[in-house]
């Protein structure tokens, strides 16, 4: 059995206070709220309900803590930049996550998932210029990968490449193209994931 496997849910946070102690070892998984996070956790874990999904993205309003034991832990973040979400609510979990993504010594690696076909929105790269100075490594899942035919799927990987270098400056990255509709890049994801929890990371 993976270590995904044996995910379990462990606690939910909603501000700062109310995070469990900084100990152990953490990925974060962020992305918009309509870029199927909930959708590749489950499929990671081989669990169809550990991490809610919904039909309204944006309904998450917790950052929810998964174990997967030996003091290794799977967090949730809520999404980002759904319209819907009252404009205090976008501005607390702003504040939130920046706070999380800087100050949270528990945060070995982020996972940051975005639609194949629209990456690299204004927020992705606002979040990845809050994380990427800490110099931890990230692994990015271009979900949706389904969507697009072969050809436009891997020009779409070597340009969302080409234009993260900027941005990752030393900060060791990984790009995987992934679909929790076929199952694209499962095996990769897996690996590169739990590559985060050791302390040998891997590079563009």
């Amino acid at each position: 059995m993976s270590i995904f496997q044996q995910a379990r849910f462990f606690t939910t946070a909603s501000d700062w206070a109310s995070l469990p102690p900084d100990l152990g070892l953490e990925i974060a998984f962020a992305g918009r709220s309509n870029a199927g996070k909930s959708s590749a956790i489950n499929l990671l874990t081989q669990q169809s309900r550990l991490a809610y999904t919904s039909k309204t993205p944006g309904r998450t309003q917790h950052i929810n803590f998964f174990d997967l034991g030996e003091g290794r832990f799977l967090v949730d973040l809520p999404g980002y930049g759904y319209a819907q979400v009252p404009l205090a609510v976008k501005r607390h979990w702003q504040q939130f996550l920046s706070d999380y993504l800087v100050s949270r010594q528990s945060l070995k690696g982020l996972v940051l998932l975005m639609d194949i076909r629209h990456p690299l929105t204004p927020l992705d790269t606002q979040l990845l210029q809050w994380y990427l100075p800490r110099g931890k490594p990230v692994v990015i899942l271009l979900t949706k990968s389904d969507k697009l035919a072969r050809g436009p799927r891997m020009a779409a990987l070597r340009a969302i490449k080409q234009a993260l270098q900027p941005l990752a400056g030393e900060s060791p990255l990984e790009v995987i193209a992934f679909s929790s509709l076929s199952r694209e890049g499962l095996e990769a994801a897996q690996g590169a994931i739990q590559a985060l929890f050791s302390p040998a990371p891997f590079t563009l």
